[in-house]
C-alpha cells in the first residue's frame, strides 16, 4: 500500500514545498535539515504497511496469527511425544525408565506400563520421529535376561507442531460452516476444540471426525474419530472424549458438551491390515534386503496419505497401480509385477467406517 513512500519520494516532496529561492542541494542547511526527518517517515510508512499485513488473517505472520484465532478459540496444535508398545521376551523386571535405542537412533523408556503383554515406551525426542512401528530394539541400559526386544507396534502417534500454513488453513474453515444447537459442524467443531486440552493431546488428540445420525434410533448420536496421525485412537483416549462430549453414566442429559436429549457413542475408526503382495527385479548390484524396508516405508507413506483423506472421502480404496508406483521410485528397483493386495490381484476398497493399516509385505 506505501510502496511509493520511499525515502527519495518523501525527500522531493518535502523540497518541493521550500522556494526555489533558497539553495536545496545535497549538503545544504535545507537537505540536512529534511533528509533525517524524511528517512524516519519512510521507515514509518514500512512499519504501517508491516501493521496492516500483521492485522489480518491471510497475511500475518505466526505470531500475529495465533494471537488473531484465538479470538475464535483456536490454537495451533502442540508437538506431542509418541508412545510404542514393545514385545521384550525374557524373564526380566523393569522398574521404569529404562531405555532403548532403535537402528534410526531415536531413543525411548519404559513409562512404567504394560498394555497387555507389551511395553509401553515413550519416545525422548518430540514429534513424528519416533512413530516407529516396525523393527528391533537395542537396550541401553543393562537389562539382565533380556532376549529379544521388538516394535509392536505404534500406541500414541507423536505429531510435529502444527505448521503455519495448515494453522491458517484451519483458522478459516472455521468460517465456511455454522455451527448451530448440534448439528454436525457444531459437533466437529467442539471436538476439535479438544485438541485444546492436555489430557487429549497427551494420548493422541482426535484427528478425523465422522458423525452419524440416529445410529440406534432417536437422539442417538454415533461420532467416530481417529487420532491425530490419522491412525486408530487409543481406548484411554476414547473414554475422555466420551466423558466430555457425553458421559455414559449420564447420557442425553446434557452433562456434557452434547446437546440434552442427544445420546452420544465416541467409537474408533477400524483399522484393515493390507498385505501386500509383490515380485520385483532388482538392478545390478541391488539386494532385496537392502531394498526391503525401503519398499515398507513407500507403503507405509501411500497408507498413511490416504488415512489423511478418510474424514472427507466416503471410503477409501487402496490401488494396485498407485503401490506399484511407489515402489518403482524407489532406487534399485528395475520392475514390478504380479501385486496382490491381501490375497487379490485388485483394488481394495474399505468401508466407511475403516482406515488401512501397513500389514505384511511379502516380496520375491
Amino acid at each position: 500500500m506505501y510502496e511509493n513512500m520511499t525515502f527519495n519520494n518523501i525527500l522531493k516532496r518535502a523540497l518541493s514545498k521550500v522556494s526555489d529561492d533558497f539553495d536545496k542541494r545535497q549538503g545544504s542547511i535545507i537537505y540536512d535539515a529534511l533528509a533525517p526527518i524524511c528517512a524516519e517517515l519512510a521507515q514509518t510508512y514500512i512499519e504501517l504497511d508491516r501493521v496492516l499485513k500483521e492485522g489480518f488473517a491471510d497475511t500475518a505472520s505466526r505470531y500475529y496469527l495465533i494471537k488473531r484465532a484465538r479470538e475464535r478459540g483456536i490454537n495451533p496444535f502442540d508437538a506431542t511425544y509418541s508412545v510404542i508398545l514393545a514385545h521384550l521376551e525374557g524373564d526380566i523386571e523393569l522398574k521404569g525408565g529404562e531405555r532403548f535405542s532403535t537402528d534410526e537412533e531415536v531413543n525411548f523408556y519404559y513409562t512404567g506400563e504394560k498394555q497387555e503383554q507389551y511395553y509401553k515406551l515413550k519416545c525422548e525426542q518430540i514429534g513424528a520421529i519416533g512413530n516407529i512401528s516396525y523393527g528391533d530394539l537395542l537396550p541401553i541400559d543393562n537389562i539382565p535376561n533380556l532376549k529379544m526386544a521388538k516394535i509392536h507396534k505404534i500406541y500414541v502417534s507423536g505429531v510435529e507442531e502444527e505448521d503455519t500454513e495448515s494453522f491458517r488453513k484451519r483458522y478459516f474453515e472455521s468460517f465456511r460452516s455454522q455451527a448451530f444447537g448440534g448439528n454436525r459442524a457444531d459437533y466437529i467443531e467442539k471436538l476439535r476444540l479438544l485438541n485444546d486440552e492436555e489430557d487429549v493431546i497427551t494420548n493422541g488428540g482426535i484427528g478425523g471426525i465422522k458423525v452419524y445420525r440416529v445410529p440406534n434410533g432417536g437422539g442417538t448420536v454415533k461420532v467416530i474419530i481417529t487420532n491425530n496421525s490419522y491412525n486408530a485412537p487409543t481406548e484411554d483416549l476414547l473414554k475422555i472424549v466420551q466423558e466430555k462430549i457425553d458421559p455414559v453414566e449420564s447420557s442425553g442429559e446434557g452433562v456434557g458438551i452434547a446437546p440434552i436429549g442427544h445420546f452420544v457413542t465416541i467409537e474408533p475408526v477400524k483399522t484393515v491390515e493390507i498385505d501386500v503382495d509383490t515380485e520385483i527385479d532388482l538392478k545390478p548390484t541391488y539386494q532385496l534386503e537392502d531394498i526391503k524396508p525401503y519398499m515398507e516405508e513407500a507403503i507405509e507413506s501411500y497408507i498413511q496419505g490416504l488415512c489423511k483423506t478418510w474424514e472427507d472421502d466416503n471410503s477409501i480404496t487402496i490401488r494396485i497401480s498407485h503401490i506399484e508406483s511407489e515402489i518403482l521410485n524407489i532406487l534399485g528397483v528395475e520392475d514390478i509385477k504380479n501385486t496382490k493386495i491381501n490375497g487379490k490381484a485388485e483394488n481394495f476398497i474399505l468401508d466407511k467406517y475403516s482406515i488401512p493399516l501397513r500389514g505384511a509385505l511379502n516380496v520375491t
